[in-house]
């Protein structure tokens, strides 16, 4: 589209460089060689669905023969010898690039549709397969049959979760894809539940509780496949409208958004439409007010904040009405003071509303971290103690309605909608989680010495745990929201990819790391985890949040946690090619953090000098042979996985450098600033780099650093939150 764009803009010049004449052959022939490319993929998926071949070839057919259109309309090269003076070009018919440019988009975008049709139609298809086998796994008596059946099930689980993933992935729509990844995590997470209640329910037949077990997991399972064909068809059924949840952060940007537009348009909305967006505010702050859980101090903050908002508002109501009368400089100047007074309170109650959520929920995630709820319930189920059984299920009922109610306040302030879809996927999760150990352990305390019960009230017992797990990230990542610390990325991997068909898209082909691979690498993983902790802590002590040094190390362990997800098989790289692309920028950025340190030595004392030297030249040195490892060729799969866990290992190396540089340097700068310790913003040393033209810390540098040729990580970034 840029190259046409390109060819169709240009300007008609008497005067003809040879250099002109060139670029313009180049890009004539770049768009037909791209054309070219393009159609041959088109064609290889009509050759693979035949109810769409005819369609798929005519537009192929079209694009080729735009291409080629353009082509020859470009091939200017020549057009200062005499014998091409008939050859019609671009110069002598614009038109016809013009016509041959519409062609080429519209023939291009039919491609893209039908293509995108495919996809829909496999995704539908894989799902109906799976909704089969469901019904017989449903209706199976045997053991034998239920291995059998089991078996094909899962082979097609693994498909369709080939192919939600990458559609996904490829959605535009961040709240979408948010709800997608939702709805894979519970099939991912329900198919082990799923085969241990269905063996517990062979087993005792005549169990109640087995039963109940068993029919939650299925119901489950359906409502998430019909969810994933609502997003993929983008329908409801019965043609229901989707209700978006309100929180109160949504609610407020809204609100300070209306307010604010009253310095440009003193008529663009009414007075009561002001009032009843607070009204509906301060309705939600309710969950707060209302909730057991919230401390008294927070309580008390925010009912006050929202006795002040209404004042604010009556006060900007009054003067927002006399200035509509008479538009005097006092009074625009007094509005000005109700505008920023208004949204200054409601910045106020949005940060007590997220203080209170946030240290709620980081008091809940401590307490129950321990798991000795779910440590009884599995001891007193193998002793088939039913009394002691039903007193911690009643233990487990009410951790479950603080679970609940913590994920329903973090939905108020996640900041973002892909966020609040997480917060509910998490609440639903708890909701019915809870319920299903409930009647696993019941199974268990009835029949203690079943294996196959003690095993099935274990996988419920470790979605439970997985669960408060991604909370600890969830609780994160709505507070780097909050920060404003949270950037995006993209891939496109859903459009039909007939690799035996086309010989350039083998080199593509993604590798992944399976599962036995991951558990190898998971020690090493969370090591590094760990240590992307220490470095944040570190950085947070850093009131110049500016600081060269900071900025580099904030990079590094941003790339080194999603290194980390990459373990778990989760996160945005998501083959061995994405870890060893974002490996290599890792080590650019810890050379760049070394230059920093250089030029910070120049300002401690001649004491201290080699210390800091020295301990950059480690770090160049580590860098290097990351980037060695990284760049290195690794043919088949065992030599793969062996750079995978080399590439790793030496980013944890470099981290735990790192963790030692960071107080070093804050110790450094506060013994070399005295009075104004190693907070002081903005030292001389950055000065200077700034001055030079050396400092890259610019937002289109900061997207690259992460190393994923796209846009947009967080959604998020939602794989973030999916438990492989």
């Amino acid at each position: 589209i840029l190259q046409i764009t390109t060819l169709i803009n240009h300007k008609d010049k008497p005067k003809r460089s040879d250099k002109t004449l060139q670029a313009i052959q180049r890009v004539g022939q770049a768009v037909n060689l791209a054309v070219g490319r393009f159609v041959t993929v088109g064609e290889a998926i009509a050759n693979e669905n035949h109810e769409l071949k005819e369609e798929m070839s005519v537009a192929c057919i079209e694009a080729r023969r735009a291409g080629e259109t353009i082509a020859q309309l470009t091939d200017v090269a020549s057009l200062d010898h005499p014998e091409s003076d008939s050859h019609i070009t671009i110069f002598t018919d614009k038109t016809g690039v013009v016509k041959a440019a519409r062609l080429l988009l519209s023939s291009v975008t039919k491609v893209l549709v039908l293509a995108d049709r495919i996809v829909i139609k496999q995704i539908i298809t894989s799902r109906n397969k799976v909704l089969a086998t469901m019904e017989q796994l449903e209706k199976v008596s045997s053991f034998q049959e239920f291995v059998q059946i089991f078996s094909q099930f899962g082979n097609e689980m693994v498909e369709f979760a080939h192919l939600t993933g990458d559609r996904q992935n490829d959605l535009k729509d961040e709240k979408k894809k948010a709800r997608m990844a939702a709805s894979r995590a519970v099939l991912e997470k329900c198919t082990m539940m799923l085969l241990t209640a269905s063996k517990t329910c062979l087993r005792h037949p005549d169990c109640e509780s087995a039963r109940i077990n068993k029919d939650g997991v299925f119901h489950r399972m359906r409502l998430a496949l019909e969810q994933v064909i609502e997003i993929v068809t983008d329908s409801r059924p019965n043609g229901e409208n989707e209700m978006a949840p309100i929180s109160i952060y949504s609610g407020i940007k809204e609100f300070k958004n209306k307010v604010e537009g009253l310095r440009e348009n003193l008529y663009f909305l009414s007075k009561e439409n002001l009032s009843t967006m607070l009204e509906v505010i301060l309705e939600h702050t309710e969950d707060f007010t209302d909730s057991a859980y919230t401390s008294h101090e927070h309580r008390e903050h925010i009912l006050e904040l929202s006795k002040q908002a209404k004042m604010e508002l009556e006060q900007l109501v009054s003067v927002w009405m006399q200035a509509q009368n008479q538009k005097t400089k006092d009074l625009m100047e007094d509005l000005e003071v109700a505008i920023l007074k208004t949204c200054q309170c409601m910045n106020e109650l949005k940060r007590e509303v997220h203080s209170a959520a946030t240290s709620l929920a980081a008091d809940l995630l401590k307490y129950h971290m321990d798991h000795m709820v779910l440590k009884a319930l599995k001891i007193t189920g193998v002793e088939g103690n039913l009394e002691a059984v039903a007193e911690y299920t009643c233990k487990l009922s009410e951790q479950k309605e603080q679970l609940v109610e913590m994920c329903r306040l973090l939905r108020h302030v996640s900041g973002t909608e892909p966020l609040e879809i997480t917060c509910i996927h998490a609440e639903d999760t708890f909701q019915v989680t809870g319920p299903q150990i409930i009647s696993a352990a019941e199974t268990l305390a009835l029949h203690p010495s079943s294996k196959i019960a003690k095993e099935n009230l274990e996988v419920f017992c470790e979605a439970w745990e997985s669960q408060l797990s991604d909370m600890s990230l969830l609780l994160r990542e709505i507070s780097d929201v909050f920060e404003g610390r949270r950037g995006e990325k993209r891939v496109y991997l859903s459009l039909p990819r007939p690799g035996k068909h086309n010989a350039n898209l083998k080199a593509l082909k993604p590798v992944k790391l399976d599962t036995e691979e991951q558990a190898k690498i998971a020690k090493l993983g969370l090591e590094l985890h760990l240590l992307t902790s220490d470095v944040d802590s570190e950085t947070e002590k850093w009131e110049d949040q500016e600081n060269e040094i900071v900025q580099h190390a904030q990079g590094m362990s941003s790339m080194a946690y999603s290194m980390y997800l990459f373990t778990r098989g989760e996160g945005l790289l998501k083959t061995t090619q994405d870890l060893f692309h974002q490996a290599e920028i890792f080590a650019t950025e810890g050379t760049k953090l070394a230059s920093a340190l250089h030029a910070f030595s120049d300002q401690v004392n001649d004491g201290d000098k080699p210390l800091l030297l020295l301990e950059a030249e480690k770090l160049i040195s580590m860098c290097k042979q990351l980037q060695v490892t990284a760049r290195a060729s690794a043919q088949g799969k065992s030599a793969t996985f062996t750079k995978v866990d080399a590439c790793i290992l030496k980013t944890r190396n470099v981290m735990t450098l790192l963790c030692q540089l960071l107080p070093l340097c804050c110790k450094l700068l506060r013994k070399n600033k005295p009075g104004n310790g190693c907070l002081k913003p903005a030292p001389p040393w950055k000065e200077d780099r700034i001055r030079t033209g050396t400092n890259t810390h610019t937002p289109e540098r900061r997207v690259d650093a992460f190393g994923i040729k796209s846009s947009e990580n967080h959604i998020t970034h939602m794989t973030f939150f999916e438990s492989k």
